[in-house]
């Protein structure tokens, strides 16, 4: 979303990269003491800031830009975007008097990519996601001028694509020994004493802290259970939440780099990549001795050491590695194929424009942040996706079954290609059209 000034989201002062909604907040007498790590100080008087009607104009159009569901007021993002300037002045005036009091997250349920499991999402009110996002312009240069090069996650700048070609990268380079971690529920386990006395090491603007806490133990409220107490971890789903979490393992990310070890982390996803068997397993048990001295768990079946030039492998940010190479894991073309299907059904009344317009939109969106790997994966989905489209087109003409080899024919590669649509491969690997299979597709493999 471009701000006001017309600038892109993110850009850079110096060295450091921000948000260019904290760099129209911040002074240039404030950059320049970041710049300096504030001579070691903490930060005062940070609250005047956060409720500026100028930082709250741009959380609130930060928010109603995303376009979230409504919390437990039911009041959405468009209701609330068309009274912005009466809701600026409310939540500055509350906050501005100490007033402001969060109301509990909507707790719901969403699915997890590939699995039958769900996974627990906090929504706050609109309104809490409009101070959340004031906190967060403020706050996040602060802790961003300490954060590790290596820590990819929810930062201006930076990208999961980043991560993905540094672990790459290291492999090359013959760091293939894998220390495959994964944390135990991090989002909802973080200890928020431990997680306050992290952010005191920066702040120490008594109002600010007061809010923070204020919305950490602000609760969920879901159907049937009533209001349930948050006393530990940071909601996903909270916009503070992302920095929170960076904040909580960033002395990790510093221990790593000062013992020489080679970590790449996303959030909670992070791997460790070392030269030699010895050095995984050293390295695996200084991260649980940080673990337990967090308040945090390793999952006992998904944290393990692995050599990427075995079969095998590891995954890591929906990439799969193995052997010198790389491929969407089993989950994320699961994930591909089930958002394929909602716009493929053969049911589908609208028109074959209109289908494929919302099918190049999700190839666009997964080819792009698949580009490269192994050739046979993106093939294999585009083929796939266009069998999809032949089954729709094979119900219009009213025959019978799935499809079979004579609609490849019918309805050959250039006859998807002169509509539109946009091919897999030629976003990932910037292949042409692939040719029409010389095999038959079964019917009932739709």
């Amino acid at each position: 979303m471009a701000t006001p000034s017309g600038e892109k989201p993110e850009a850079q002062w110096g060295t450091l990269h921000l948000s260019c909604s904290s760099l129209q907040v911040w002074t240039p007498r404030m950059l320049e003491a970041l710049a300096r790590g504030n001579d070691g100080r903490q930060w005062h008087t940070l609250m005047d800031k956060v409720f500026s009607p100028k930082t709250l104009a741009l959380a609130l159009r930060a928010v109603c830009a995303k376009k979230g569901a409504p919390g437990i007021d039911g009041q959405t993002t468009q209701a609330v975007a068309q009274k912005a300037a009466e809701q600026i002045e409310i939540i500055g005036r509350l906050l501005q008097e100490g007033r402001y009091e969060p109301r509990a997250a909507k707790r719901v349920w969403i699915d997890k990519a590939g699995s039958n499991e769900k996974r627990p999402l906090g929504l706050p009110t609109v309104r809490d996601r409009i101070v959340q996002k004031s906190l967060h312009i403020i706050l996040e240069p602060i802790f961003e001028h300490e954060f590790a090069q290596h820590s990819y996650g929810f930062r201006p700048g930076r990208k999961a694509r980043q991560a993905v070609e540094r672990v790459e990268g290291l492999l090359k380079e013959g760091y293939h020994w894998v220390v495959d971690a994964d944390i135990k529920g991090y989002f909802d386990s973080i200890p928020q004493n431990q997680l306050m006395a992290r952010v005191r090491e920066k702040i120490a603007d008594g109002r600010v802290l007061g809010l923070l806490e204020k919305f950490l133990g602000q609760g969920v409220m879901e159907s049937m259970k009533g209001w349930q107490p948050t006393e530990s971890g940071t909601p996903q789903g909270a916009v503070i939440s992302p920095l929170l979490a960076n904040i909580y393992l960033n002395p990790l990310d510093h221990l790593m780099v000062s013992k020489g070890w080679e970590m790449t982390r996303y959030a909670d996803d992070f791997i460790i990549q070392c030269r030699s068997q010895a050095e995984a397993e050293e390295a695996l048990v200084m991260v649980r001795v940080w673990m337990e001295e967090a308040g945090l768990t390793l999952h006992p079946q998904k944290t393990k050491i692995v050599d990427a030039t075995q079969r095998g492998g590891f995954e890591f940010l929906g990439w799969h590695f193995e052997r010198g190479h790389r491929w969407p894991r089993e989950k994320s073309r699961a994930k591909f194929q089930d958002a394929i299907r909602k716009v493929t059904r053969r049911s589908n009344g609208t028109s074959m424009a209109s289908i494929i317009a919302a099918v190049n939109r999700r190839v666009r969106g997964w080819g792009n942040y698949f580009r490269g790997g192994v050739r046979n994966v993106p093939q294999r989905l585009e083929e796939w996706t266009r069998k999809r489209l032949r089954s729709i087109l094979r119900k219009r003409d009213k025959r019978k079954g799935c499809g079979h080899g004579l609609d490849h024919n019918r309805y050959p590669n250039a006859y998807f290609a002169e509509r539109g649509l946009i091919f897999l491969s030629a976003i990932t690997h910037g292949a042409a059209p692939s040719p029409a299979p010389r095999t038959k597709v079964r019917a009932g493999t739709c």
